[in-house]
């Protein structure tokens, strides 16, 4: 009988065995066939949701930026363009009958839609903004001629709408003496003053929508314009200025342009704060923006997280929304009885919060853990939430709900990312440690291995985020950028620090990397191996680092001061400030890092810069860069190349062509510059080569 019991148990466990699906591996090229959301938009009469959806297309070496329609009663997604452009986001107008597109060629939708033209003898798609009729399914061209368009915002009716073109201000007879005198010769600062917009009105005939718009210039302004906003009641163009040179961030700021008197352009912002995301509140009255950047306190500058504040364009008076959050407002969205949707980041996660006034405070809605973004509503009252969600379990995908109350039972509308749940997944956990210098807590994501959750003695690979501000968090989303899912795939404890500097730990935390940009959170995550060491969770003898943008920075400093790690990526990362000050677009970034000019505070300049103490590398390093890049410049990274073949230590430069700091023309360069890296990580991933050199 005992025989026989222990006979059938032994079937009873093959049986279950056999029944329980084993997922496969997640693999780099299924990795990298990721669909990413950059826009959504729920139409103001609440009918339609858009969507804009952006993945990889291998053979043609570039991305499909496509623009799809929901339709919120028939629940049917219907595809309006596969060549969207990606310059420019979708905007509804009023009613929500059509949608004000850009596109990189001529519009191409489903096979079997009788209603769109065909792309031969059809206009040049640059030379043209794009209006899609909800209603005929059809495509109205409005030609801007061969200009750049830089943005658009509809009027408050279907009729007519503005749009902004880049534009050079040099007057006439400059350029005739450029031409005669200078010939081919740049002027750079004098260059750099003749940048500027001009904003252009479109109205459209309302009984001959199909071909008949009068376009019509309204002013030339002497600066670019990258947001822009029409406010019916009074008449007036709300612009948010910019510039490809920012060497102070009032650059950066707020204007508005009576319509009834173009002459009058009135500045309303006059600070070191980067605005951005403008919507006009539903009385008119209030301008509704995030910003980040520094706030004046007690006589100094302090930085401060991203902050949600309200302008009151009756008398120019700034108010700051969700005083009482500590964590960073990742966005928001007003309501029909005018309250906000705020998205809350603390930590790891971003939740969705309301606040009814300034004064209340703000109201926690139960949800899933994760990351919501980029929340959407109509101007119903009580109309349905459509939102962006994901977490380390759930791939990034288009969510919508009826009501915020059910938000965790809100429906999926997309589900193109579904192969990641079907792959064996890194399980993850918060870890949490010590600075012991200033006792300050630092928090970062432990990536395991599949099947090997809470495990021993693991390779430890330390992926830093760049920034220095946006964290890692509790969010899905695959690339070349956040790939530790992959890493942990191929076997490695992954983490994820959230240093000093990170949004989502309170403003002082996020202060705290100033003056002391790289050696304070450098500290940070080099005592956070030591715990995951100490904890027996890393192996001491197989420990890699890498990051990119300012985890390349990191990266790049941590190397010169251990050689504990075996192998590094260093991405896009800067190893000499001065220089570095002296070339990127905003160099504003690098003085505010290290508290002053060159000139000003040195020591900091040349204490800070890595390739000042890389005589004491001996990792074997592996770097990237942009060809184009104008945040971090190749110039950096040819630096760290040369110093480190110089001193012959191991190092690989890969250069991508055209790429500028995002990595974003060309899908093959991020897939490439993973792959190598993954290669690097093995190559090196004992201590024999360290071991040799020392």
């Amino acid at each position: 009988m005992i025989k026989m019991k222990l006979c059938l148990l032994l079937i009873l466990k093959l049986i279950l065995c056999s029944s329980s699906e084993t997922k496969p591996k997640l693999t780099l090229n299924e990795y990298f066939d990721f669909t990413n959301y950059p826009s959504i938009s729920l139409s103001p009469n609440g009918k339609h949701l858009f969507i804009q959806s952006k993945r990889p297309l291998w053979n043609s070496n570039s991305y499909e930026n496509s623009l799809w329609l929901f339709n919120i009663e028939t629940k049917r997604k219907q595809l309006i363009t596969n060549v969207l452009s990606e310059s420019m986001k979708p905007q509804w107008s009023p009613s929500g009958s059509w949608i004000a597109v850009l596109l990189d060629q001529n519009p191409i939708t489903n096979a079997t839609n009788s209603h769109h033209p065909s792309s031969e003898g059809y206009p040049k798609a640059n030379e043209y903004i794009y209006l899609y009729s909800i209603i005929s399914n059809e495509w109205l061209p409005i030609y801007i001629g061969k200009v750049m368009p830089l943005t658009l915002t509809w009027s408050n009716d279907d009729f007519s709408l503005y749009f902004v073109t880049f534009t050079l201000m040099q007057p006439k007879e400059d350029q005739n003496s450029q031409k005669i005198e200078w010939k081919d010769v740049i002027q750079y600062r004098l260059s750099k003053s003749y940048e500027g917009s001009s904003i252009y009105r479109i109205d459209i005939e309302k009984n001959n929508q199909t071909s008949s718009t009068k376009r019509s210039l309204i002013k030339n302004v002497p600066f670019l314009i990258t947001e822009l906003l029409f406010v019916p009641l009074e008449e007036k163009l709300v612009l948010m200025s910019y510039s490809t040179l920012i060497e102070k961030m009032n650059i950066i700021e707020m204007y508005s342009l009576n319509l009834q008197n173009v002459s009058t352009l009135s500045r309303l912002t006059n600070n070191d704060l980067w605005e951005r995301e403008l919507r006009l509140s539903n009385d008119n009255k209030h301008v509704l923006f995030l910003a980040f950047g520094s706030e004046s306190s007690q006589g100094k500058l302090n930085a401060i997280q991203q902050r949600l504040y309200s302008l009151d364009l009756t008398n120019g008076h700034v108010e700051r929304l969700g005083k009482d959050f500590d964590g960073s407002i990742a966005g928001y969205m007003i309501k029909s009885d005018g309250s906000v949707y705020i998205l809350g980041q603390l930590g790891t996660e971003t939740q969705i919060y309301t606040q009814q006034s300034p004064i209340h405070k703000l109201i926690y809605h139960q949800g899933w853990n994760g990351t919501y973004e980029q929340i959407s509503l109509s101007s119903k009252r009580n109309g349905p939430i459509a939102f962006i969600y994901s977490s380390f379990e759930q791939p990034k995908e288009v969510y919508l709900v009826d009501n915020i109350d059910e938000l965790p039972s809100a429906q999926a509308l997309t589900n193109e990312n579904k192969l990641f749940t079907q792959r064996e997944l890194p399980q993850t956990k918060i870890y949490q440690w010590k600075n012991n210098e200033d006792q300050r807590t630092i928090e970062g994501i432990l990536h395991y291995p599949p099947g090997k959750f809470q495990s021993k003695n693991l390779p430890l690979f330390l992926l830093i985020h760049g920034g220095p501000a946006p964290a890692s968090s509790n969010s899905f989303t695959a690339d070349w950028y956040t790939w530790a899912p992959l890493a942990a795939s191929e076997g490695w404890l992954v983490l994820e620090p959230n240093y000093r500097g990170t949004f989502g730990y309170g403003d002082e935390f996020h202060n705290e990397v100033f003056r002391q940009p790289l050696s304070r959170p450098g500290r940070d995550v080099l005592l956070g191996v030591d715990q995951l060491v100490n904890d027996g969770m890393a192996d001491p003898n197989r420990l890699a680092v890498g990051g990119y943008s300012y985890g390349g920075f990191l990266t790049n400093w941590l190397i010169t001061q251990t050689t504990r790690f075996n192998a590094a990526l260093s991405g896009a990362g800067a190893v000499e400030h001065t220089s570095s000050w002296g070339t990127i677009y905003m160099p504003t970034f690098i003085h505010s890092l290290l508290g002053g000019y060159p000139w000003e505070v040195p020591q900091n300049y040349l204490y800070e810069s890595p390739i000042y103490h890389l005589s004491r590398v001996r990792t074997p390093t592996h770097i990237i860069t942009g060809e184009k890049d104008e945040s971090t410049k190749p110039s950096q990274s040819f630096m760290l190349e040369r110093g480190l073949h110089y001193l012959g230590i191991p190092v690989q430069l890969l250069i991508f062509p055209n790429e500028g700091h995002g990595l974003n023309k060309n899908p093959w360069y991020g897939k490439i510059k993973v792959r190598e890296e993954l290669k690097w990580l093995h190559k090196y991933d004992n201590q024999s080569w360290v071991i040799m050199k020392n």
